[in-house]
């Protein structure tokens, strides 16, 4: 998703709108107003709606503007899909950050995903439930509109099939959607969690490639992508998953670069030095430490090829480190989970973070970028690289030889 900005709030729950929704709501609204003629059939044969297709043109904006009223009011009905999901979701005890409308629908931002097969199955299965009764609430209205409203008996009529199959279409088992996530809890009622989800993701990611088939035989941007995004979430989920199980019970410790095998750089040394020691240890990142006579080393700051590259080649023997170095640094403490560390890299979009010993009287949870303080000793460092290799290992050996811990620190 591109940026969001909040609209307000329903049951405490932040609602969002992602910039891309404003880009497919009047592609929905010009969709179904160019294509309002052949749904008034289906509805009066359907339905014996009774519309009056002619009433609905006597303008040539007026398509359009019916198809927009319906477009928001299918996107009002995603809304109150998520909804569904969130509050199901909060019953359990977990927090929702958000319910965001965006390109592709919606998404109930979960703070953590139920490992429990029930309770997974009750949050998956409420939002087409909703939908479900949104449509019947839609159809009732449009049951009650008198005929000579065509323009409302249109909308509504539009809204109870269109619910009704968003229903049904999300009960596809293509994991993440919420027939696949309803397809993991089954499966996980005898198999491992980790397990479950790869099973489910895998079957997810075969929907996903059929669906992008039909999308392409039948010239469906709107499918293709919708291919495209189950392909891939289902692809990253799987693996946070799978690294949540084989990272469990390991620290920030156990897979760390420690302090006497990780290089540093001083706040003087200059850029091309700094350059050059790169491109030798092969390494993109170095804590910056000064040494006091009294106090031996002091973490002060983060050096990374992306600030070096920033000096130009012919003054970068006049510049340092200090010139260029991050102060406002993203520190873990070592006894952390590793899992912790991962999420804490990818919401920052870093690859490395400083881990460090705090003071006693401090919590070791400090909250994120706030800069360590004097008695905050550095003990090492931990990087996207050391986290996969580790994860290798896991997988292949079943567990992490701190003796043996990986080395990488890049």
């Amino acid at each position: 998703m591109m940026k969001s900005f909040r609209i307000g709030s329903l049951f405490g729950i932040p609602i969002k709108l992602d910039l891309t929704f404003l880009l497919v709501l009047p592609l929905f609204a010009y969709l179904i107003g160019a294509q309002i003629g052949p749904v008034v059939d289906i509805l009066n044969a359907s339905m014996n709606a009774g519309i009056d297709v002619s009433a609905l043109t006597t303008e040539w904006w007026l398509p359009y503007v019916i198809g927009l009223v319906a477009a928001i009011g299918l996107f009002v009905g995603v809304i109150l899909h998520e909804l569904g999901h969130s509050l199901t979701a909060q019953r359990y005890g977990f927090p929702i950050d958000s319910i965001t409308l965006w390109l592709f629908g919606g998404i109930a931002a979960l703070t953590e995903m139920p490992e429990d097969w029930k309770q997974e199955f009750n949050i998956a299965i409420a939002g087409p439930i909703v939908s479900v009764l949104v449509g019947v609430g839609s159809y009732a209205l449009f049951v009650l509109t008198p005929v000579s409203f065509n323009g409302a008996r249109f909308v509504l009529g539009y809204l109870a099939v269109l619910n009704v199959a968003l229903a049904i279409f999300n009960m596809i088992p293509a994991f993440p959607m919420d027939g696949g996530r309803i397809l993991r809890a089954l499966l996980a009622r005898n198999t491992p969690y980790a397990k479950a989800t790869q099973q489910a993701a895998s079957i997810g990611k075969l929907f996903a490639v059929f669906m992008g088939l039909f999308g392409l035989l039948s010239i469906n941007i709107i499918l293709i992508g919708v291919a495209f995004f189950v392909y891939i979430a289902a692809s990253s989920e799987a693996q946070q998953v799978t690294m949540k199980a084989a990272f469990q019970d390991v620290t920030v410790g156990d897979i760390m670069t420690p302090v006497p095998n990780l290089h540093t750089v001083e706040p003087d040394t200059t850029i091309s030095t700094l350059i050059q020691r790169m491109f030798t240890e092969r390494h993109t990142g170095y804590p910056v430490v000064e040494y006091d006579a009294f106090e031996g080393e002091r973490l002060v700051g983060l050096v990374t090829l992306s600030d070096a590259r920033g000096i130009d080649p012919v003054e970068r023997d006049a510049y340092t480190v200090e010139d260029v170095m991050t102060t406002d640094l993203q520190t873990i403490s070592a006894d952390s989970d590793a899992m912790t560390a991962i999420e804490q890299m990818q919401k920052h979009g870093i690859g490395r973070l400083l881990v460090v010993d705090t003071d006693a009287h401090r919590s070791a949870d400090r909250p994120a970028g706030e800069t360590p303080h004097e008695g905050d000793d550095l003990v090492g460092l931990i990087s996207r690289s050391d986290v996969m290799t580790a994860f290798d290992i896991v997988q292949k050996s079943g567990s992490v030889n701190p003796v043996g811990q990986p080395q990488t620190a890049d």
